[in-house]
């Protein structure tokens, strides 16, 4: 179960990178409620970037190019594709607060998207914070079939060929076990933590052009 303190905190956006670096996050209750609230789940969820399992249809997919990926092109399109209901979810908790602290990081380079299109349409994607050796995942969505495992294989290689050691997906989902994450308890993952913030990488080591072999290439050498 994730803690939350029902204090409300003013976060900025360096007080959030100094959150991250200490393993805790925001969510707000709902896309209407304008307070925050710091999270940090007892049990965490990590993908395990040495290990990542791209299902075989899935990898016939990605080598198909069926949409092209693109790198942070379309943060609003994305964050906002995140927050809208879907079938099985009428409510989000990304507020108005969310979408300003994220968008202020993603101008001053700690977030990134990887956007996956179809005919010139957003069709899925997600989002995350970078810091050091560290990736915070933060959400994703699809309104195609596939487009946002594929952003997630993408978002894989390119951590794993920039360097990263860990994917935080903050909880598991049966959405994100069939790539390999797993749950952790608290106390190892700030130990992982303290490791990936101990080191550099580069969220652009990986091509933005690179090809769908490619990009498989990367992750088998890992798996």
């Amino acid at each position: 179960m994730a803690s939350r303190d029902d204090i409300v905190i003013e976060i900025t956006p360096q007080v959030l990178l100094k959150a991250y670096a200490c393993g805790i996050f925001p969510m707000a209750e709902s896309a209407d409620d304008p307070a925050l609230y710091w999270i940090e789940p007892q049990q965490r969820g990590i993908l395990l970037l040495d290990r990542v399992h791209v299902p075989r249809r899935l990898a016939r997919t990605v080598r198909q190019g069926t949409y092209e990926i693109r790198i942070d092109t379309e943060f609003d399109g994305v964050i906002s594709g995140c927050a809208a209901s879907r079938p099985g979810r009428r409510t989000t908790w990304i507020n108005p607060k969310i979408r300003a602290l994220y968008r202020d990081l993603f101008d001053t380079g700690y977030c990134h998207t990887v956007e996956t299109w179809a005919d010139g349409q957003l069709v899925g994607g997600l989002y995350g914070v970078a810091l050091n050796g560290a990736f915070f995942g933060e959400s994703m969505f699809s309104t195609a079939r596939d487009a946002s495992k594929i952003a997630l294989v993408y978002l894989c290689a390119r951590l794993v060929r920039g360097g990263f050691s860990l994917l935080d997906t903050q909880f598991v989902t049966d959405h994100l076990k069939q790539f390999g994450t797993v749950e952790i308890e608290r106390s190892e993952f700030h130990k992982l933590l303290e490791k990936a913030l101990a080191h550099e990488a580069d969220f652009s080591a990986l091509p933005e052009d690179a090809s769908p072999d490619e990009v498989l290439a990367v992750l088998a050498t890992r798996a």
